[in-house]
């Protein structure tokens, strides 16, 4: 499949014969059912499957626009959306949508939500009110996505990492997290918390500031944060986020982390 992928994408007129379209199709329901994934851990990193990121890219140009009904509702798009039952042992509310080509494994639960095509939602994670997985987004097991949370999709380029969220993360309401960025293991987002690729990312709890980008630290606590940036206008704040601590190993991943957001004061 991947070799038929990597030549329809090089070769877009390719993409409608029928043994490059198939192959096209094989590989979203290898995705719908979690058989392959866009981005997965290796022992050095994560490491994205770009061939399956073109065959997302190639599935919207083979598809075309039709109606489709879900009850009374009707739709009217390239992409149908994933049919559920119970043998996926996944909790699906009114309206959660997920779309083909996404994989949610068993024990998840989704709130009225959307989550796009490419996306992995791991076990024990639940997806609240109004929460969107964008596009190829991997979301690991034991996550809370509180309501309105955002996290990015990332389909082009090709070869960039989408947005990471490891195991057992909290991201508190409203938070954003887009362009690729990677929010390791254990980590609490602190309601309205924006992380971008460019955003600084500072660590306050030693005695000098430590800046990063893109990547916040497993088992950091992260609030929003600004500062103070010179314009020739004047000075102003600008956005950051603040890593103020570290949820303590012994801090129990959820009977126990209300208390953890209140010893540091946390909003969720």
């Amino acid at each position: 499949m991947q070799n038929l992928i990597e030549k329809a994408f090089d070769n877009p007129e390719l993409a409608n014969q029928p043994d490059y379209k198939s192959a096209i199709l094989e590989t979203i329901d290898s995705l719908d059912q979690g058989d392959l994934r866009v981005c997965e851990k290796t022992e050095t990193g994560w490491l994205t499957n770009q061939w399956a990121k073109k065959a997302i890219l190639l599935y919207f140009r083979v598809m075309e626009m039709k109606t489709m009904e879900a009850g009374d509702l009707k739709f009217y798009d390239k992409i149908p959306l994933k049919n559920w039952s119970s043998k996926e042992k996944v909790r699906v509310v009114p309206h959660a949508v997920v779309r083909k080509g996404a994989y949610v494994e068993e024990g998840a639960i989704l709130m009225p939500s959307y989550i796009n095509i490419g996306a992995h939602v791991g076990s024990g994670t639940m997806v609240d009110t109004w929460a969107t997985v964008g596009s190829c987004a991997q979301v690991g097991r034991n996550v809370h996505l509180s309501g309105g949370v955002g996290i990015g999709g990332v389909l082009e380029p090709v070869q960039a990492n989408p947005v990471i969220i490891e195991d057992n993360v909290f991201v508190g309401s409203r938070c954003i997290v887009v362009e690729g960025v990677h929010v390791e293991e254990g980590a609490v987002l602190g309601a309205g918390v924006t992380i971008t690729a460019s955003t600084p990312i500072l660590d306050v709890t030693g005695n000098e500031t430590k800046t990063s980008k893109g990547r916040v630290p497993a088992n950091s606590v992260v609030i929003p944060g600004t500062r103070i940036k010179k314009f020739p206008a004047g000075e102003y704040g600008t956005p950051c986020a603040l890593i103020i601590g570290q949820r303590s190993a012994a801090t129990d991943k959820k009977t126990s982390l209300t208390e953890a957001l209140r010893d540091f004061e946390v909003s969720v």
